[in-house]
């Protein structure tokens, strides 16, 4: 099995932090979206994964390549990376690691985690992770028939016709399939809108008789923009709790501190004369000083002092010392 991630957008409604990290390496819950993604795609489908590639700009730099390669080598599996350098839809993306597009393969967007717990159906050739929603009319839904088969994708559909959202991950039993298919609307130029898209693919496929079925996830959750990424990790620590996983590290320094769960905290943070919690992200080498922070992401190496915050997000090396409480500073920005 291999798992294809498409990440080369930019995250422009998550500036700034993404003006200086790529949006699926933002931590959640203490480690960064993409390897959370990549985790629980591998607990689904329960089969070795061979190889990860990953498609990004090649503005990201060497430095993100290392960490996504050795996400994948943390997962026993091999790192490729490839470069999308221009913005020209979901198919057009995927095709950038078209070398990679052999045998079952799982295409999944980088924006998105989830809890799931279903099994694989690998007889069929194609299946697609979807969320029961209450408002399908914002999402991409797909139309079942008696026997649990996908009849019909439609795009953010005005009257009713499924309320189950696609939440952005496939499988497909033949990646050489999909990229035969994918490559039919690059060299015909099938566009909608400029770009060249997943779902006229998938509906090549259906057409042609493929066999197309739902995997239904419990959890669906979002990080597309600064309030949703906090809402998620706020989820994502709550199900650790629930689990049983211990996120606070040993190496926690506190002095008239308070920590209510769920909270995870990294290495070597110093809290003084502080409330930490619930809900609340605090990476490595972070200072928290005379403040209260609740529902929060603060990455690492950061410092905060006489603040009480609530739904913030701070960077990296960055320091706050004020009265403000919803904010939201990227890397290296200094408020005091």
């Amino acid at each position: 099995m291999k798992i294809i991630v498409p990440m080369a957008g930019r995250g422009s409604r998550l500036r700034p932090h993404t003006l200086t990290v790529p949006k699926p390496l933002i931590p959640i819950a203490g480690k960064p979206i993409v390897h959370r993604l990549v985790e629980d795609i591998a607990g689904v489908i329960n089969q070795e994964i061979k190889e990860i590639a990953f498609i990004i700009h090649k503005d990201f730099g060497n430095q993100v390549e290392k960490e996504l390669i050795e996400i994948a080598e943390k997962l026993g599996a091999k790192g490729t990376i490839y470069y999308q350098e221009q913005p020209l839809g979901t198919a057009h993306a995927i095709m950038a690691a078209k070398e990679s597009m052999t045998g079952p393969i799982v295409v999944a967007y980088a924006d998105t985690l989830f809890r799931a717990d279903f099994t694989l159906d690998t007889t069929a050739d194609s299946v697609i992770w979807v969320k029961q929603v209450e408002d399908p009319s914002a999402f991409g839904v797909v139309q079942l028939n008696d026997q649990n088969q996908i009849i019909d994708f439609v795009e953010k559909p005005t009257e009713f016709i499924s309320d189950l959202a696609i939440i952005g991950i496939y499988y497909f039993k033949s990646g050489e399939t999909l990229r035969s298919e994918l490559q039919y609307l690059l060299d015909n130029n099938v566009v909608k809108g400029g770009e060249y898209q997943l779902t006229d693919g998938l509906e090549n496929m259906k057409i042609k008789g493929l066999k197309f079925v739902p995997g239904k996830v419990e959890e669906w959750m979002d990080c597309g923009n600064k309030n949703v990424t906090v809402e998620t990790n706020s989820r994502m620590l709550g199900f650790l709790y629930a689990d049983g996983q211990n996120l606070v590290s040993e190496s926690v320094i506190t002095e008239n501190a308070t920590i209510i769960q769920p909270c995870y905290i990294g290495e070597n943070v110093v809290l003084k004369n502080a409330t930490v919690g619930p809900n609340v992200s605090l990476g490595d080498g972070c200072i928290v000083e005379n403040t209260t922070i609740k529902n929060s992401l603060v990455q690492n190496n950061s410092k905060i002092k006489n603040a009480d915050l609530d739904n913030a997000m701070i960077g990296s090396y960055a320091s706050f010392d004020g009265n403000f409480k919803t904010i939201s500073i990227g890397d290296y920005s200094v408020l005091e």
